[in-house]
């Protein structure tokens, strides 16, 4: 009797352990629904905070290939409190000749001399655990920085990255929530504060673009998944792929039923591009997949997809209530812009892990 082939292996990344370049077939996809905006990037030079996050070691690698690919010339200076820390992480970007590394804290950095076309601020994220007043201040006083700077330096568009919290709980009878939803989140739950300082933060952006005439394009970004997930944060997505990465159980910590939507990065990349270029100043845009699935159905993709056989727990029995939902419309994105899902959450979920696969020994 033959012994059957042992389960594939996963790669489980730490935070601090060092990153891999981009799947080429994530780049290609990425290439092949933003070739037209690339010419209007000829030339551009990007200030982009936040370049050492999630988003933005996709948003610098997709910028570096595409001035190769493209023959392009552009540059970006990206804003950092440690870039010895990312020369480790990610050597290959950290060399780059297109770009520049400036040290600081996105509330007071100096500004950089000379003038920047485009800036991408998406400092400021919920991934890092910091004390709520800290990121209150980090979100609201570093947009407003981040806009002084961009006013100084004549800068032509401005992407602010928001989020999606800044509606507060989605009712569970809205099946997708749209841009104009009235709701917010309440202001007396410090666990409100990242969402309640994304809305100030967007308050300053339409600020800017009404009285210092600075083109401020928001986008409200949901969930997503991909390369350079953090596996070790509060996504439940990254914990389902750390989990199966470890040979399970893959543990779902509620009763598994909250509806949630996850769109891949490299559609991620396509919009907030699409959107930096073409998106309408102080008009907010939905960002995500509304495609949407409970969250144990996510597990059991995730395990029946990585070929580990593996229980998925679920914590917690079936509440009463009705299951929380955090779910986009986007028919603002799509009808104005053009702007679809085109990996569904099946294939991104196969991309992520043949991607930590070939990463394995």
């Amino acid at each position: 009797m033959t012994n059957p082939p042992p389960p594939p292996r996963l790669r489980f990344l730490a935070s601090a352990d060092p990153i891999a370049p981009l799947p080429a077939a994530d780049i290609e996809h990425i290439f092949r629904h933003t070739e037209p905006l690339w010419q209007e990037l000829d030339n551009a030079r990007f200030f982009i905070t936040g370049g050492t996050g999630f988003f933005g070691v996709w948003l610098l690698e997709t910028l570096a290939r595409a001035q190769q690919h493209f023959a392009l010339d552009l540059e970006a200076a990206i804003l950092t409190r440690n870039p010895a820390a990312f020369a480790q992480k990610a050597p290959h970007l950290a060399n780059n000749a297109r770009f520049r590394w400036l040290k600081g804290d996105v509330r007071t950095f100096p500004f950089p001399s000379g003038e920047f076309s485009h800036v991408i601020h998406g400092a400021g994220t919920s991934s890092r655990p910091i004390p709520a007043a800290e990121m209150l201040d980090t979100l609201v006083d570093g947009a407003r920085r981040v806009l002084q700077f961009s006013a100084r330096s004549h800068c032509r568009r401005l992407l602010f990255i928001s989020s999606g919290a800044v509606y507060g709980p989605q009712p569970p009878e809205l099946p997708r929530i749209p841009e104009t939803h009235p709701h917010a989140p309440d202001p007396i739950r410090p666990a409100s504060v990242y969402g309640e300082g994304k809305r100030l933060a967007e308050l300053l952006c339409a600020i800017a673009t009404r009285e210092a005439n600075l083109p401020c394009v928001i986008a409200r970004c949901f969930a997503f998944i991909g390369p350079h997930l953090p596996l070790d944060a509060h996504f439940a997505a990254g914990n389902f792929l750390r989990d199966a990465a470890n040979g399970g159980p893959i543990r779902v910590e509620s009763d598994g039923r909250a509806a949630r939507s996850w769109l891949h990065m490299a559609d991620l990349m396509i919009w907030l591009l699409t959107l930096l270029t073409r998106g309408k100043p102080a008009y907010p845009y939905n960002v995500g997949s509304d495609e949407h699935l409970p969250v144990a159905d996510l597990a059991a993709r995730i395990k029946n997809s990585s070929g580990i056989a593996c229980p998925v727990l679920i914590r917690d029995p079936p509440n009463p209530e009705p299951p929380p939902r955090y779910v986009p419309n986007i028919c603002r994105a799509r009808e104005e812009l053009g702007l679809e899902v085109r990996i569904g959450i099946d294939e991104a979920i196969l991309r992520t892990l043949t991607w930590m696969k070939e990463l394995s020994p």
